[in-house]
Parts: C-alpha cells; sequence; structure tokens
C-alpha cells in the first residue's frame, strides 16, 4: 500500500495527467473515517471532473509557468532556495551507493519530488534489486524526503493555481506525517 501510494503522487507529480490518468484516478475510492481516505476521495471527484485541457493548464502553471512555476518541487530548493545544490549532490551519492540510475530521457535533477517518491516506491518493492529493509527506507526517507516533502505537499495543498492538485497536496501531507512516524515507531 505504500510504495501504490508513493507511485501515485509520483505519476501525478512527474507529467501532466492524461485522459488515461485522470479517469483511473476517478475510481479511486477513500474511506471518510480517516484524513488520508478523504483525501483520496477528494481526489477522485477532482479527477472525475477535470478534463485533460485543464489538467494540462493546471500542471503548467504550478509546476512549470513562464519562466518558472507556482511551486518548485526540487529538494535542493526547498532546503537551501537553489536548485542544483548539496541535497542533490548527495541523493546521487546515495542513488549510487544503493543501485538507482537515473532514469533515461528525464531532463529534470533527481530531487524532484516526483523522482523521489518513485525511489521510495522502488525500495519498498524492491526495483533496484531485493527490496531494501525498514532501515535503509527510513534513511532514505530522513534524508530526501522527511526534511521538506511535508512542506511541499502542504504548500501544493493551498496553492493559488491549484484545483485538482488541492487533494494530491493533501494525501501527500498526510502521507509524509504517516511515513515519519511509523518510521520512528519501528526505530
Amino acid at each position: 500500500m505504500r510504495a501504490r501510494l508513493y507511485r501515485l503522487l509520483a505519476a501525478l507529480l512527474a507529467r501532466l495527467p492524461d485522459r488515461e490518468t485522470l479517469d483511473r484516478v476517478a475510481g479511486l475510492s477513500g474511506d471518510n473515517s480517516s484524513e488520508l481516505g478523504r483525501g483520496l476521495a477528494a481526489l477522485a471527484g477532482a479527477a472525475a471532473s477535470t478534463d485533460p485541457a485543464a489538467a494540462d493548464d493546471e500542471y503548467h502553471d504550478l509546476f512549470i509557468g513562464v519562466g518558472r512555476g507556482e511551486l518548485m518541487p526540487y529538494g535542493s530548493y526547498y532546503l537551501t532556495g537553489f536548485v542544483y545544490e548539496k541535497p542533490l549532490a548527495r541523493l546521487r551519492g546515495d542513488m549510487a551507493r544503493l543501485g538507482i540510475a537515473r532514469a533515461g530521457g528525464v531532463k529534470e535533477p533527481e530531487d524532484h519530488i516526483a523522482s523521489l517518491c518513485e525511489m521510495m516506491a522502488g525500495l519498498i518493492e524492491g526495483d533496484f534489486g531485493a527490496p531494501a529493509d525498514l532501515a535503509v527506507q527510513r534513511e532514505f526517507f530522513d534524508a530526501h524526503l522527511g526534511p521538506w516533502a511535508g512542506q511541499f505537499f502542504a504548500d501544493l495543498e493551498v496553492a493559488k493555481k491549484a484545483n485538482l492538485y488541492v487533494p494530491v497536496g493533501a494525501i501527500g501531507r498526510v502521507f509524509m506525517e504517516i511515513e515519519a512516524t511509523a518510521f520512528e515507531m519501528a526505530a
């Protein structure tokens, strides 16, 4: 379930959602008894009422923009105020150590939130060899997502240009809180 949530976030943040993605997301269901469940239900509703052209405009306004989008989805930016800084260098070192290669054709720096979510899913499911044990997952999370991803998702949740992405922000924020708490409890 954790890997599926990471992959959902990665899919919605890596590229603008097309009709097929919106239809798949519209089929999600969530239990209203939890904040995460309410976020999933809200995302399904938003996806069902969003056409691909509106999703394209929203994605562009949020993450690309003219010059730059409303949000900068990079760990280096959130941690230092600049892209391509020391957090990215540390991530690249950890990627090499864990056998994670940069995906071909990707132009974004590896510390893009979508890439980091995809890496976490891969560590959980064993995309880079055997599934990583919980200690390795925690180390990666604490180093590369924990210090900033919750704030990014909180910012996304209240972004001026967000509609479809408001529940994505809520899901991501709550999920990052759950992950941090679970890793602390497992220690």
